[in-house]
């Protein structure tokens, strides 16, 4: 299977910008898209953001025209822009990546996460 490792994550304040990154590793085959996931305290995890090996895009309601994830194929990378942040956005982010995975001179497809990187925004 494969190996997801977040960074990036940390304290700021309100208004400010923060870069996730996270790296794929292992016997990867190929990536059909990696995304972004959040979870707060008390509430369910939710869709920050998704990207597919053609490049298209989508944003929770929440996030939108303030993040912006991009992908670089080459090095098995997502990464996730966090501009305006707010303390609302404060959670544990997770990445997730829909993939196949060689193993053994097998292949299946694998929904792989990590282990999450802190965000915290105060006000």
């Amino acid at each position: 299977q494969g190996q997801l490792v977040e960074s990036g994550g940390g304290l700021v304040q309100a208004g400010g910008s923060l870069r996730l990154s996270c790296a794929a590793s292992g016997n990867i085959k190929s990536i059909n898209a990696m995304g972004w996931y959040r979870q707060a305290p008390g509430k369910q995890r939710e869709l920050v953001a998704t990207i597919n090996s053609g490049g298209t895009t989508n944003y929770g309601d929440s996030v939108k025209g303030r993040f912006t994830i991009s992908r670089d194929n080459a090095k098995n990378t997502v990464y996730l822009q966090m501009n305006s942040l707010k303390p609302e956005d404060t959670a544990v982010y997770y990445c997730n990546a829909d993939l196949i995975v060689v193993r053994l001179g097998g292949q299946r497809r694998a929904i792989d996460w990590g282990q999450g990187t802190q965000v915290t925004v105060s006000s």
